[in-house]
């Protein structure tokens, strides 16, 4: 920042990790929400006429109406999420003002908890869990009380075999899951042999035989209903 130059206005409009907000003090005249109540469309629109950047996340519904009003001063929308869904991104553009979001952050969580429903479902975890709190009558252990199945063998069928897609393929294969997919197109093929992966053209052909579907495809008009 040159010496005596302005700095930027930021608006904040939720809580965010302690050290992203540590450093946007440090670079931007940044305007915080300390207590992570969601803004309502007045606080938003008064933003667009005060900020210079407004950092969302998907809670805040950015629309044309927001964007298009009189006086607006602010030049870039910086989304706190993977998607832009909650933006009207042309509006923003006509309006020239530019939108930008946090791609590739959240692969590796999503997986994780993808794997995570994938074992708790057949193993009944958080059916068995929710007994232990709740006080309930337990008459001892029997060989079919709260019996789930087990992963090892089991056929997942992924559709959507993008980043996410190939992280809960190693995750799942790693615990002896057979991977199977549907995808625009088929992946590299020391992909599909790193995870033992059979590419499906028909995605009702494959749904007819999967033990497990996983869904990680975008949303957008050619994936809406697709189930």
């Amino acid at each position: 920042m040159v010496a005596g130059k302005k700095k930027p206005l930021v608006v904040v409009t939720r809580k965010l990790p302690d050290s992203t907000e540590t450093r946007l003090r440090e670079l931007f005249d940044t305007h915080l929400n300390l207590d992570d109540t969601p803004l309502t469309p007045t606080q938003l629109a008064e933003a667009f006429r005060t900020a210079d950047i407004i950092v969302p996340t998907v809670t805040d519904e950015i629309t044309a109406d927001i964007i298009n009003q009189p006086d607006v001063k602010l030049k870039l929308i910086a989304n706190f999420g993977n998607g832009v869904d909650n933006i009207d991104v042309a509006a923003a553009v006509a309006r020239g003002i530019t939108v930008t979001n946090t791609p590739k952050v959240l692969t590796e969580d999503t997986a994780d908890m993808t794997m995570a429903l994938l074992l708790a479902v057949p193993r009944r975890m958080i059916e068995g869990a929710s007994i232990l709190p709740d006080g309930k009558e337990w008459a001892g252990w029997s060989p079919t009380w709260m019996l789930g199945h087990r992963l090892g063998g089991k056929r997942l069928g992924i559709i959507g075999m993008g980043r996410i897609g190939q992280a809960l393929a190693r995750r799942a294969h790693a615990f002896g899951l057979q991977i199977h997919y549907h995808n625009r197109r088929p992946v590299a093929p020391q992909i599909e042999e790193e995870l033992g992966a059979t590419y499906w053209e028909s995605l009702d052909q494959m749904l007819a035989r999967m033990d497990f579907i996983s869904v990680n495809c975008p949303h957008t008009p050619a994936t809406f209903h697709l189930l």
